[in-house]
């Protein structure tokens, strides 16, 4: 009976955790901050507890929970619609180098110790601190990097070329089924792709893994390979 309740247990606090990210929404994984990573930690915590709580009231988590979420998701409103509270709750980006000047005071309050900033440079390719204009710490806890004007890579603007605008990849066929809505959107339809897997040797969409149509109406097809590759690029 234990092992079953476990079981439910889990299950419950997965479903829970699961509905409660969508409340919170993609923010927690793409901008996450300070205080989002606490509430993260917390939760999860008290999920686990959850999972394995065989003797207490397993509703007393779930309201934990759901707490937490809730009051998450009221400052995500208010830092939306406040400069005050968003300065607040997710703090300000600070200047840790400009013009060839290091700001120790931020390197400080920032608690960033200067091997951790240079060890930062180097993992985004600048190895000379001579070569970056500027550098932020933004409030998730990154750095953000602009090189000076003689070291960032050549843009067609400097090269006095346009380009031709590129647009999404639209995949048409995904592990051996028609995506019809984004072969619409492409601006196509199932005669054109028919005819261009058979100009491929496919006769049968199942054996697509992938076929992709981008902005030149080229079609680009990856037909399912169920051997092993065993070679090692990396030997």
């Amino acid at each position: 009976m234990d092992i079953i309740k476990i079981i439910s247990l889990s299950l419950g606090s997965l479903i829970i955790l699961f509905l409660l990210t969508k409340l919170m929404g993609n923010r927690e994984m793409s901008q996450l901050t300070m205080f989002d990573y606490i509430v993260g930690i917390t939760i999860g915590s008290i999920a686990a507890e959850m999972s394995t709580s065989l003797e207490s009231n397993f509703m007393e988590p779930v309201v934990a929970m759901i707490t937490y979420g809730l009051i998450t998701v009221i400052i995500s409103y208010l830092t939306c619609k406040s400069l005050n509270m968003r300065r607040f709750f997710t703090g300000r980006a600070k200047i840790l180098l400009d013009n060839g000047k290091l700001y120790r005071k931020n390197f400080k309050t920032s608690k960033i110790d200067l091997n951790d900033f240079l060890m930062e440079c180097r993992i985004n390719g600048y190895f000379n601190l001579s070569d970056i204009q500027t550098a932020i710490l933004e409030p998730n806890g990154r750095i953000s990097f602009l090189p000076k004007s003689q070291k960032r890579p050549a843009t067609p603007e400097d090269l006095s070329i346009s380009p031709q605008e590129e647009n999404i990849v639209y995949n048409v066929i995904l592990d051996g089924v028609l995506l019809k809505e984004n072969l619409e959107k492409s601006g196509n339809n199932i005669n054109w792709l028919e005819n261009n897997l058979k100009r491929q040797g496919i006769y049968d969409m199942k054996n697509v893994f992938l076929a992709t149509c981008d902005n030149q109406n080229n079609l680009s097809v990856y037909i399912k390979l169920d051997k092993k590759n065993k070679h090692d690029f990396f030997e």
